[in-house]
This record gives structure tokens, sequence and C-alpha cells, in this order.
């Protein structure tokens, strides 16, 4: 009898050992320790799972992550997503996340000159599941932009580049709506009445902000810049900015626009036709936008890059002042280019 107690009392005690090891234990290691990332792709099964996680070394003990696994029927229940796992996770935690499909959303930023749908279909695809040929196939897509009243002309300038929380297995469609949802978000009563006081439509003034983001990348001068293009917009002149003649050649390996650059045939040769362009040349960020909707005013008419190579500019209202700033520049231009030719 005593024997049968004791053997009892250690059977207890090795079940109570294996079930605690099974499920409670921390089972599960990360790199560094710190949080690690399981992506499951749409389509996967158990087996791949447990392969990612045993690829990612993240499991100490397979063996007891199956049984749990199957305990929160888990092999039946693969959900696509990305999963955070944190280092010493227990087993059932772990397989109740996978389970119910509690994935972790990630940080999607959109940020820098974004020009082309092919970049910016690089951009999406280098963060999310979706391909880049996939995403350039939904922003190519007009029946389904033009859901969000956009075509793609106007497409750019429903982007608003900052930084959103986004699941990793979102679809092309979903990031679309939900672009379009922080588009009508950003286009708030406030700034519409700003853009209908001076006189813009929200994708003009998306238009007119990409305009001033190619010609300056200073904040504190974007609204001055914007102010220039106003005058010359108010007055009938024609815009004559630089980077619409690039977008419409569709090369932007070109850093000194030519004479012939300015015969291009195109609604977007703003030294050939007057007013704005069609749409945006880029996705443009939003102090661009707020520096269209918050214009400097002033007369100037004119521009040029500052003699000092500082990226700022000197500004004229009268075509003689606007040359001599240019002379200044370009004299600086030369020699600066003299010293490199002295090797100095």
């Amino acid at each position: 009898m005593k024997k049968v107690l004791i053997f009892l009392l250690v059977t207890g005690a090795l079940a109570g050992w294996l079930f605690y090891q099974i499920y409670y234990a921390g089972n599960t290691r990360t790199p560094g320790g710190k949080t690690g990332y399981l992506l499951v792709p749409r389509g996967a099964g158990f087996e791949q799972l447990v392969d990612s996680l045993k690829i990612n070394e993240y499991l100490k003990h397979e063996a007891f992550f199956r049984w749990a696994a199957r305990h929160e029927k888990l092999p039946g229940n693969i959900h696509p997503g990305r999963y955070a796992i944190e280092p010493g996770m227990n087993n059932k935690a772990l397989a109740r996340k996978l389970a119910m499909g509690w994935q972790d959303p990630l940080n999607l930023t959109f940020s820098g000159t974004i020009r082309t749908f092919e970049k910016l279909a690089a951009v999406i695809s280098r963060r999310l599941e979706i391909d880049s040929a996939s995403m350039l196939m939904c922003l190519r897509n007009d029946s389904l932009i033009r859901i969000f009243g956009f075509d793609s002309v106007s497409l750019r300038g429903m982007f608003i580049p900052n930084t959103y929380e986004v699941f990793w297995n979102v679809s092309g469609e979903e990031l679309l709506e939900r672009m379009h949802n922080e588009y009508e978000k950003f286009w708030n009563k406030d700034r519409l009445d700003k853009a209908s006081k001076i006189g813009l439509t929200p994708n003009q003034v998306s238009t007119l902000a990409s305009i001033v983001h190619e010609e300056t990348k200073k904040t504190d001068e974007m609204p001055v810049v914007a102010g220039v293009y106003m005058n010359r917009l108010r007055t009938g002149m024609p815009l004559q900015a630089d980077p619409t003649l690039i977008f419409a050649a569709r090369d932007y390996s070109i850093r000194r626009v030519l004479k012939s650059h300015m015969r291009i045939e195109s609604p977007y040769n703003t030294y050939k036709y007057k007013g704005l362009p069609p749409g945006p040349i880029s996705i443009p960020p939003i102090e661009a936008l707020d520096a269209v909707l918050n214009y400097t005013r002033h007369n100037y008419i004119y521009f040029c890059a500052r003699e000092d190579f500082s990226g700022y500019h000197n500004f004229a209202s009268n075509l003689k002042d606007h040359n001599r700033n240019a002379h200044k520049f370009q004299q600086a231009l030369n020699r600066m280019n003299q010293k490199k030719s002295l090797g100095k």
C-alpha cells in the first residue's frame, strides 16, 4: 500500500511537472533577448508555422509546443499575420495568440521624395506581405482608385506622408482604403477652409505643395516659395517650375533644366502652359501642404539658389534683382568648379 501511495505521488508530481512544462514554463527565446517577430503568410499551414519557429530558433522544446498547440486547436486555426514573440513566453500564451489571430501591427512610414507609383509600391512592399507588383496593380487600377474619388493623375495627393500602424498582411485594397481615411482626417474643416480662402482645391494644394517640396527642402522657407507661386498664379504668370519639366520628361536624373526641356509637349510643362499642372508631381509632405495653406504674403515673383550653397534661396520682386541674384550664384558656382578642377 505504501509503495502504491509513493508511486501515485511520484506519478502525480511527474504529471504536474510535465503539465507545467508544456503549458506554463517559458519556452521561447529571441536574439539578444529582444522581441522577435513571426511572419505567417497567407495560406500557411501548421507545419509551415512550426518550421518558421524552428528556423528562427524561437522554441526551446518543439514537442512541448506541439502538445500545447493541439490543446489550443491551433493546427486548424492558422491566421496569417505578424506576431510578436517575447522571450520566455509559455506555450499556452503563444499557441493561443496564434490560434486567435492576435497579430501585432507594424509602423509603415512614407517619407522622402516619392515621385512614381513604382517607388511607392516598393516602399510599401518592403514592410508588408504584399509584393511590389501586386501593389502597383492596385495603384494603377482605375476602377479601384475611382472609388476613393481619385484618378491616376491625382492619386499621389491621397497619400499623406506620415507613420501609420498597419497589419503586415493588409491587402492593397485595404491599404488604399486606410490611406483614404487618413486623407479625409488630414483634410479637416480648418484645412478645407484655408484652401477655400486661397482659392484652391485640396488636389491643387497637393499639386502646388509637391512643386514647393521639390524646390526647397527647408521647412521654414516653404511658405515663402509657396508665396512666389501664388503670386505667379494670381498675376497670370506661368509657374515656370523646373521640377515640373523633370516630371514631364520622366527623367529624374536631370540636374540642370535646358531649353530643350522647355519645349516638351506636356500639361506638366509649366513654361508652356499657365496655371497649375493636372496633379502632384510627387507625394508632398505635410510641411509642404501646410506651407501652401499658410503661404507667406509678399511681392516676390522670382527666386534662385543662394550663393552660399546653404540650400536656401534669394528672392526678388523684379527681374533686375533676380538677375543680380542669379549672377551671384553663377559666380559662386564657377569659383567652386574652379577649386574642384585645381584639386582644392
